[in-house]
């Protein structure tokens, strides 16, 4: 039996998901969530053996997008095998999803039969590729321009994340919040979030002191 967790903001979206996969023989539905933080929330909640294997999971969310819940769950569920289910097909949520870890892009209007195929894929180890992320991919490995992020250190200091750390080395060099999520390809909203997390581990005012604290630490 696969265990699939539902991740999207849309109360209809998720709604017709469970639908559809509930009819399907050998697929449950374990839960879904209105955003990654609500996921990890009932993650944390459920026992390890009645994890999902997978998770079809929002790019666009509020409170925490669908890169980061994939950054997390590649962290903290490495068991569980995230793809992005989005109506966007931008190169920011197509590569920042494969780089975080996620196993498939495929958009909304994929064809039914083809979703379930692959989420049994991805239940198998697979990854798996809509026509529009494929297409983008291939182009960009042609052009050379698969995008690349500098790795941050294996132990960020004073208990900041290494995503953490990493944006406050782009603050400290003077990029700004748009700057940071097209280089990370993450959203601006996301970028904010990590920096007030930063400010607040930190016991800093602004982004002012965080470069200064950067150029302390570096």
């Amino acid at each position: 039996m696969i265990r699939v967790l539902l991740v999207d903001d849309q109360v209809l979206m998720r709604e017709g998901l469970r639908k559809l996969l509930e009819i399907e023989p050998g697929i449950e539905v374990a839960g879904s969530a209105q955003n990654g933080a609500d996921a990890l929330a009932l993650l944390s909640r459920t026992p390890p053996a009645d994890h999902p294997h997978v998770a079809l999971v929002d790019a666009r969310m509020p409170v925490m997008d669908g890169v980061e819940l994939v950054a997390r769950l590649r962290t903290e569920y490495p068991g569980i095998a995230p793809v992005i289910l989005t109506t966007f097909d931008d190169d920011d949520y197509i590569f920042g999803g494969l780089r975080a870890g996620a196993k498939g892009h495929l958009l909304k209007d994929t064809p039914p039969d083809e979703l379930v195929s692959a989420i049994r894929r991805v239940a198998r180890g697979e990854t798996v590729l809509g026509g529009a992320a494929t297409e983008r991919l291939v182009a960009a490995v042609r052009e050379g321009a698969v995008p690349r992020t500098e790795s941050a250190p294996d132990e960020p200091p004073c208990g900041l994340t290494g995503r953490e750390y990493e944006i406050a080395l782009l603050v400290g060099s003077g990029a700004t919040n748009r700057e940071i999520a097209r280089r990370l390809h993450i959203t601006e909203g996301t970028v904010k979030n990590h920096i007030s997390s930063c400010l607040r581990k930190l016991g800093l005012r602004d982004r002012t002191q965080l470069a200064v604290w950067v150029a302390r630490h570096r």
